[in-house]
């Protein structure tokens, strides 16, 4: 197989993202939660092994014609933004206004977010929340915090996206990846697995989902208090 084909299929296995974002939001308009879910993490599965797969076969030189980057944000709208808002509004977990309230705010501040030229810092971490909606909304449908608790996570990420703060990627980000990548290993598998058992309030699945986003809330926060060892 050429250099050519191999980056080629790279732009191929990104582009799938954009049907299981269409399988995922055909689950959502049925209200079919779990189902919409596993799709998510699928899609989010193939966001984490494209990058790298993407840098290994050099797309930029070898499939020039598509544009991966554009490719690879035009899918993590839809994945991460788009359609979680929309869940969390239907899902009746914010009622009335605060559910309009909720997706206002997503999807005018992620749009501005996947925007902006800054997004990215010099250690490839994140300058600001990423926009990664679809975590934050699964652990919300897991959990079932009060309404006000979503309202106020909403409003504080969203101004996160915007403030000088860093969010790691937990391939791209080396320091700590050796702890980052294996966490977003088990974020990946407790999604699916909470997903699976239709979020049984019993499911361990639960805790290990809250864990995990927790550290890959702040640990790019942390970097920033940590100096690192010289």
């Amino acid at each position: 197989m050429s250099d050519q084909t191999k980056a080629l299929s790279v732009h191929l296995l990104t582009a799938t993202g954009a049907v299981f974002a269409m399988l995922a939001l055909l689950a959502a308009a049925q209200e079919k939660w779990s189902v919409m879910f596993l799709w998510l993490v699928v899609a989010f599965a193939v966001d984490g092994i494209d990058g790298p797969m993407a840098r290994k076969f050099d797309v930029k030189a070898n499939a020039p014609r598509f544009d991966g980057v554009l490719l690879d944000l035009i899918i993590d709208y839809l994945t991460y933004v788009f359609i979680p808002a929309f869940a969390l509004f239907q899902s009746g977990l914010l009622p009335g206004w605060t559910g309009w309230i909720a997706i206002i705010v997503i999807t005018f501040a992620s749009a501005m977010y996947f925007a902006d030229s800054r997004m990215k810092t010099a250690d490839n971490s994140f300058h600001g929340f990423p926009g990664c909606w679809n975590m934050l909304v699964i652990v919300l449908f897991a959990v079932e915090p009060n309404f006000w608790v979503i309202l106020t996570l909403v409003g504080t990420l969203a101004v996160a996206m915007f403030l000088p703060l860093k969010f790691i990627h937990p391939v791209r980000t080396e320091r700590w990846r050796a702890l980052s990548l294996p966490i977003a290993l088990a974020w990946t598998f407790f999604a699916g697995w909470a997903a699976w058992v239709d979020f049984h309030p019993e499911s361990w699945a639960h805790w290990g989902l809250v864990t995990t986003s927790f550290y890959l809330l702040f640990a790019g926060i942390a970097q920033q208090v940590i100096a690192p060892r010289r």
